[in-house]
């Protein structure tokens, strides 16, 4: 065993199997406590909402001795009784502020959509902290505005210039000075009307004229945001590459990055956090989808999905009920090109929609 870990967030089930194949003794602090998140911890706590988050850690602190404490989604900012392994929660904290974000990626020459003012349509509108994009909008007139502000109340926002191109990231390993790009990734969003830009998947790595040119401004902004282990900087991709967000934490897609290079993210970020940084990276050896399943219906999961396992992740305790909208279980997929690992994906996908119905 390589050391003892705290690993806690919205959703901590992909940075612990990772850091479980890697050797370590995992604890979790998460809101789904999914069946496969057991399989990869030796102890867990399940939150529901964000503010009881704190107390969960300090709980699970004062149960067990932990080394590190690892920070996913919705943990940036706590400050554990614990050290963290990766980006301090000031850092963070800063980088999750999406108009400071703005101002850094302007200070450091790196392409940005430009700011929009409430007025001006069309535009997107995001809350100006949190993660995910799932309240990020399309605003095209002032009733969309109005609207949104109803949805969102008290919420403080940033307007940007709606620019049009493909959704992508880039994950990089940063020791706090330097930073190296690991791998490009397609992000799959939600798309429609509700709820546009959620993030529902990826594919890695992404095959793009932009790519070279996204990973050099991507380690360029990872090196200078003071992120220490892992870090992702979103894109998206038209004419250029404009930055959008900063990470500053083991991102979603860590199943088809270590699926299609072989790497151990866990690692590298262990060994960032103690300056180390790889040489080089090697080669994508092929490609990863993962996609996440939504509820179509109000419905009650009522087998055991586990045996789809490695195919399926996040997998629900059987009895669980999901109301129309919410996450269900994530696929995965694999293959030597894009279409092979989308059509594996496919595959899986299908079968799991007839096996539940």
């Amino acid at each position: 065993m390589k050391g003892r870990v705290l690993i806690a967030g919205f959703a901590t089930r992909h940075v612990a199997r990772s850091a479980s194949k890697a050797g370590y003794a995992v604890y979790a602090v998460d809101h789904f406590c999914d069946q496969d998140l057991s399989w990869y911890t030796k102890d867990r706590l399940k939150f529901e909402e964000l503010d009881e988050l704190p107390d969960r850690i300090a709980e699970m602190a004062g149960r067990h001795r932990i080394d590190f404490f690892i920070p996913t989604s919705g943990a940036e900012t706590i400050d554990a009784p614990v050290p963290v392994a990766g980006t301090d929660a000031r850092t963070a904290a800063r980088l999750l502020d999406k108009l400071e974000v703005q101002r850094f990626f302007e200070r450091e020459g790196i392409p940005v959509p430009p700011l929009a003012a409430p007025g001006d349509f069309p535009s997107i509108v995001k809350p100006r902290s949190g993660a995910g994009g799932w309240r990020n909008a399309i605003i095209r007139s002032p009733d969309d505005l109005e609207l949104w502000r109803q949805e969102s109340p008290g919420i403080e926002a940033i307007f940007q210039k709606q620019v049009p191109g493909i959704p992508a990231s880039v994950s990089c390993i940063a020791d706090g000075k330097h930073a190296v790009a690991i791998a490009a990734n397609e992000q799959v969003l939600r798309g429609g009307d509700a709820s546009p830009f959620g993030f529902i998947g990826s594919v890695t790595p992404l095959d793009h004229p932009l790519t070279e040119r996204m990973k050099a401004l991507a380690v360029k902004a990872a090196a200078a945001s003071g992120c220490v282990g892992s870090v992702g900087i979103d894109f998206v991709l038209g004419e250029d590459a404009l930055a959008i967000e900063v990470n500053p934490r083991f991102q979603a897609t860590v199943d088809t990055v270590e699926a299609s290079t072989g790497l151990s993210l866990f690692l590298l970020h262990m060994d960032a956090c103690q300056g180390k940084l790889p040489p080089g990276v090697p080669g994508p050896a092929c490609y990863s989808a993962r996609q996440i399943l939504f509820a179509d219906r109000d419905l009650v999961v009522k087998e055991d999905l586990s045996r789809f396992a490695p195919d399926v992740a996040d997998i629900p305790w059987p009895g669980t009920s999901f109301e129309e909208g919410q996450a269900v279980v994530s696929v995965l997929g694999t293959g030597r090109d894009r279409s092979c690992a989308l059509e594996s994906l496919d595959n899986t996908l299908n079968k799991l929609k007839r096996y539940m119905g």
